[in-house]
């Protein structure tokens, strides 16, 4: 994988790594009594969509790697389609 392909996963797994601490950040706050329970809930909710966009950014890069296509070409879907990939 040639450096910047490198450097792309590198930034979207650091961008995955910085969500889960928030997440767990939040969740702490929540046993805190520093959040109250309708904020933690937005915001986890934001997260976890940002969290599953971002896992399907990455697979969708090493797919293309995998192919022999450019992983540039992937892109950040919406997340209505992210969503729904179980439904």
């Amino acid at each position: 994988m040639p450096n910047s392909e490198a450097d792309a996963e590198k930034r979207i797994l650091g961008r995955i790594q910085e969500m889960i601490s928030q997440e767990k950040d939040l969740r702490d706050r929540l046993v805190e009594n520093t959040v109250d329970q309708p904020t933690e809930h937005e915001r986890l909710a934001q997260l976890e969509t940002e969290l599953d966009q971002c896992w399907d950014l990455l697979r969708q890069r090493r797919a293309r790697v995998a192919a022999g296509q450019d992983p540039a070409d992937a892109h950040v879907r919406p997340a209505s389609q992210v969503e729904d990939y179980l439904s």
